[in-house]
């Protein structure tokens, strides 16, 4: 079976981070989700992960991580990128094509320019490379809603910032239900994460990325904002810009080509 879908864990620094892997391709592909892994992480749910990345099973495994399970306040960005490069090493991954979403693409913008070893392409989906005013207003919202423990308000405050109007026909429904499952024992782990991102400033890093790079906006995005995509082609050599000018934060959901969009970048040039 080409799913060939595995759930593990990686030891660092006295915690455990959790990864799923799907597909026996000889390439490597690494995701890096955004803020929602500061909820729940990705252990235990490959069969449920892998879905969408069917496409990429003949050429690639598909690996995605977590965080680590335990996150101390005043984890930066710059760590949760160095933790990333041992766990691939310690998984022997070596140099892998790599995508990261969100907050995940700022790990990943640190990632290709301080570990240049680990990343051979690089993908940036609806992300920013600093914590502009934009970004600090949403993840603001959402910290205030965390420390409050308002499940249900950071659920659909999210869901309000990120997805098209139609889209949110559909959400709205969910909204009397949203906050009464998925609410973590804590949410020191969720703060961890959103504090490190009000914290970034990748701007001087980015002329050190080296690989061949695939940015990714939204052009209603109201979380980051389109112009973060267009700071970024910018100022990463070798970059390449794509918008969605319909879609927001969420077009990596809703934009139904996303994935073959990834993967047609990742196999240009015969790589």
């Amino acid at each position: 079976m080409l799913w060939n879908a595995k759930n593990g864990q990686v030891s660092l620094s006295g915690t455990k981070m959790s990864y799923v892997s799907f597909g026996r391709g000889e390439k490597a592909f690494v995701i890096l989700p955004g803020l929602s892994d500061g909820l729940a992480t990705v252990r235990g749910k490959a069969l449920f992960l892998a879905g969408p990345y069917r496409a990429f099973f003949g050429r690639y495994t598909v690996w995605m991580f977590s965080r680590k399970d335990e996150l101390p306040r005043g984890t930066s960005i710059r760590d949760m990128a160095d933790d990333q490069a041992e766990a691939m090493r310690i998984l022997g991954i070596g140099k892998a094509s790599v995508m990261g979403v969100s907050q995940g693409g700022m790990i990943a913008q640190i990632l290709a320019a301080q570990h240049p070893e680990t990343v051979e392409k690089l993908v940036i989906a609806v992300s920013a490379p600093r914590a502009s005013e934009t970004v600090r207003a949403s993840v603001g919202r959402w910290i205030g809603y965390a420390k409050r423990g308002d499940h249900k308000g950071l659920m659909i405050d999210t869901a309000e910032a990120s997805y098209s109007p139609e889209r949110l026909r559909q959400y709205r429904r969910l909204y009397p239900v949203i906050g009464l499952v998925g609410k973590p024992k804590s949410y020191d782990r969720f703060l961890a994460n959103a504090e490190a991102i009000l914290g970034m400033d990748a701007s001087d890093e980015l002329g050190k990325i080296s690989c061949p790079t695939l940015i990714i906006g939204g052009g209603e995005d109201r979380i980051v904002g389109i112009g973060a995509s267009y700071e970024m082609k910018e100022r990463i050599p070798n970059s390449e810009l794509y918008v969605y000018p319909s879609l927001g934060h969420a077009a990596y959901e809703e934009a139904e080509d996303f994935n073959d969009r990834v993967l047609r970048f990742l196999e240009e040039d015969g790589e």
